[in-house]
């Protein structure tokens, strides 16, 4: 497997079991996630998402394919997801926002 990273355009937030946020903001933080610390119950969308990670990490399927696959294991666990801006998306809005000024 590759060791470079690829981000997230937009991080995703999942809510865990336990009541917990968690941001997720690329496909090696999401990747090992899945394999260390995903609860018991592992699905068919679970193993896509896992599937899909490794092929991300290897340029061999697209960076929203996986994020798309790692939010339906998400939902398929019970976990819901939402988009958060990434930072960068909030420095730009925050210096939108002062130019206004």
């Amino acid at each position: 497997m590759s060791t470079r990273d690829i981000p997230w355009i937009q991080p995703l937030k999942v809510t865990l079991r336990a009541g917990m946020d968690r941001t997720f903001g690329s496909i090696y933080e999401t990747l090992d996630f899945l394999e260390n610390e995903w609860p018991q119950k592992r699905g068919e969308r679970y193993d896509h998402a896992v599937l899909t990670c490794r092929q991300g990490l290897n340029g061999m399927a697209p960076t929203e394919l996986a994020r798309e696959a790692f939010v339906a294991a998400c939902l398929e666990a019970g976990m819901p997801v939402v988009t958060t801006q990434s930072l960068h998306h909030r420095q730009l809005a925050h210096r939108l926002s002062w130019a206004r000024v």
